[in-house]
């Protein structure tokens, strides 16, 4: 194995480790995992309808030129016009022949389109479906967490007592500078008599 081989299996057991130490994570991947599907098969289904508008088109197209086609063959026979009668069949036959061809794509498309509307369902059910599980993991962690804070303040209320809990900090306590000012100007003045002694 070589250098990467290990630091990349390292990241990866770490990463395991950490998702499994974090479940709500791994739901908010999974959340933007199927966020990220949805979009795709959003633009998928675009993408069909267009499509089977195109083809749609085109097989209305298609049954116009076979309907026309089909009045110059009885519009030659009636005139007795083989010479034209015979390749204006051939004409009839090779449109509808693309005509079913067109149709056959059409449903195909149409199948798609409803495939890809039901996978689309499934993942905006299961998405709901992380999303709760996202919210109820969330409010846990929430509920853990000041349930903890709640634990930790009350060990400090037992342990300094209901009216020690909170203390000034001395540098901003007036009164405790005043005594320090008082109690050095003492000590100085104590040194002085004892140095003109």
């Amino acid at each position: 194995m070589s250098v990467f081989d290990d630091v990349n299996k390292f990241l990866e057991d770490r990463l395991d480790e950490f998702l499994k130490n974090n479940p709500h994570l791994e739901m908010q991947a999974l959340e933007d995992k199927l966020r990220d599907q949805e979009e795709e098969v959003i633009r998928l289904l675009a993408d069909l309808r267009v499509k089977e508008k195109r083809l749609e088109s085109e097989v209305l197209e298609t049954a116009q030129e076979v309907q026309r086609w089909h009045e110059r063959v009885e519009k030659a026979k009636n005139a007795n016009r083989m010479d034209l009668a015979k390749p204006a069949e051939e004409r009839e036959a090779a449109l509808l022949r693309q005509g079913n061809q067109l149709w056959g794509q059409l449903e195909m498309v149409k199948q798609r389109i409803q495939q890809t509307h039901d996978l689309q369902q499934q993942i905006q059910i299961k998405r709901k479906e992380v999303q709760a599980q996202v919210a109820q993991a969330f409010a846990q962690r929430t509920s853990q967490s000041v349930n903890a804070a709640g634990s930790a303040t009350e060990r400090q209320w037992q342990t300094t007592g209901w009216n020690q809990g909170y203390s000034m900090p001395k540098s901003a306590d007036p009164l405790e500078q005043a005594f320090r000012k008082w109690e050095t100007d003492e000590e100085l003045d104590q040194l002085k008599r004892n140095m003109g002694q």
